[in-house]
Formats: C-alpha cells, structure tokens, sequence
C-alpha cells in the first residue's frame, strides 16, 4: 500500500492506553431496514434496498451499519481496528449512457479507529479499495443529545478518495468516449463534505424505530464528469430495531 497518510500519522500519534474492556455478549441494536441512495449517474434510477440493520458490539467483532471489523490493541479511547466496508457506489450502464461499461461496486478493506470522549464520537477510517487499487480515507464526528425521548444524532465528515478511486468509477477513457459519443474524462482526486442526522425514536424500552438521512456536497473532481447529473447526493434509511444491552 502506497499511501495512507492521514490515517496512518493519527493513529501513530494516539497515545496507547489501558486495555479497554470489550462487552462478553452483543450490545446494540438489529433489525431490518428500508435504505435508499441517490443515484448521481445519467439516466440511472435511484436505489432502493430493504437490509439487515446492525450496529452492535460482541467482544471484539462489531458491525456500524454499513462498516464490519474486529476491534485490536486498544488506541487512545478506542480501538485499532481491521475494517471491510459494504459499498453500493458501483452502477450499471443504461440506454441512455451505451458504450460505458458497468462499474463494480468498491471492495474496501483497511483500519481504522472509533474514539469516544466526552464531547462526541470520532470515527477515522483509512480503506484500499481492491476493486480499483485507489484508496478512501474518511473522517466522521458525531454527537448525541435528546428531545424527551428521540435521540439526535448529528453528524459531520469529510471523505477523501484517491484518483485512482474516482477514476474507476466516474471516468470515462478514449475507447468509452468514442462508443458512447460522450467527452473522455480523467478524474482527480476527491474531498466530500458530509451532512447527516440520525433519529432513534423508542417504542418501548426494547424496541425502536432508527431514521437517518446524509447529504454530500460532491466535488469538481466527480461533478464534471459526463456521467455525473447532480452536485449533490442524499441516502437515509428507516429501521426497526430491537436493542441489546
């Protein structure tokens, strides 16, 4: 692996603690939920899946919606963590776009740490995608605060994507451009600003009900690619979920 600076140097510079102790049986919520993601390519239909929920804890295994790993030597107040990432980012081609080809979603696996503290939840993550040999870094802060009963979750991130990433997915080279009429395209790098709230509304003291809805401000680097349609790209969910404590 070439690179994964920004990961790397923090991780490094964390100072190690005390062994953290990891729960002996599953800790968190599952269930099932309805997800939807815009999609951002011409032509193409938004996505609409119904999946297992999962965010839990079990000794050193953990799953975080979409993010699955085991958990190492303990990192400041967190973990060292061996992560794989589930990924729906790749698309099919359509009539309105024939002589690209189809992209395959992106298979990222790396490390990563989550730190709790006092004031929010900060959530590092350094990917190779094995898919396009590019690399993903992303940084996520997260806080909680209540209304009554609903939990809030606000969060705010910054993914970074490496040229060869973005390239796989949204470029288009000589041979596509001349089939397809559309203009080449090469793609940079990537910096994605990252918007979100998550809402855990309680039905009883076991069972909830999870919303969550993010929004990305793409950059120049994706948006002027020909095929790329929108600026911006939301995905949510909502989930029924049953809490383990």
């Amino acid at each position: 692996m070439k690179k994964l600076p920004i990961l790397a140097f923090t991780l490094v510079c964390l100072n190690a603690s005390a062994q953290l102790k990891m729960p002996d049986h599953l800790v968190g919520d599952v269930g099932g939920a309805a997800f939807i993601t815009q999609s951002i390519i011409k032509g193409d239909t938004n996505s609409q899946k119904v999946l297992p929920y999962m965010y839990f804890d079990y000794q050193n295994a953990f799953a975080r919606i979409d993010t699955f790993g085991l958990k190492t030597i303990s990192v400041g107040n967190g973990h060292l963590e061996l992560v794989g990432r589930i990924s729906f980012e790749g698309f099919k081609t359509n009539s309105s776009i024939n002589g690209i080809q189809n992209r395959n979603n992106p298979i990222p696996l790396g490390i990563g740490t989550r730190q709790l503290t006092d004031v929010g939840a900060f959530f590092l993550y350094g990917f190779y995608d094995i898919t396009s040999g590019g690399y993903a870094q992303e940084f996520t802060y997260a806080t909680k605060f209540n209304y009554g009963k609903i939990n809030f979750y606000p969060q705010l991130g910054l993914e970074m994507r490496s040229a060869k990433y973005v390239n796989y997915l949204y470029g288009v080279n000589s041979a596509q451009a001349t089939a397809s009429g559309l203009s080449s395209y090469t793609a940079h790098a990537s910096n994605i600003p990252v918007l979100g709230l998550a809402m855990e509304v309680p039905i009883d003291n076991s069972w909830n009900i999870n919303f969550q809805y993010r929004t990305k401000w793409l950059d120049n680097s994706i948006t002027n690619s020909p095929l790329v349609s929108t600026k911006t790209q939301y995905n949510g969910f909502v989930g029924l979920t049953y809490s383990y404590k």
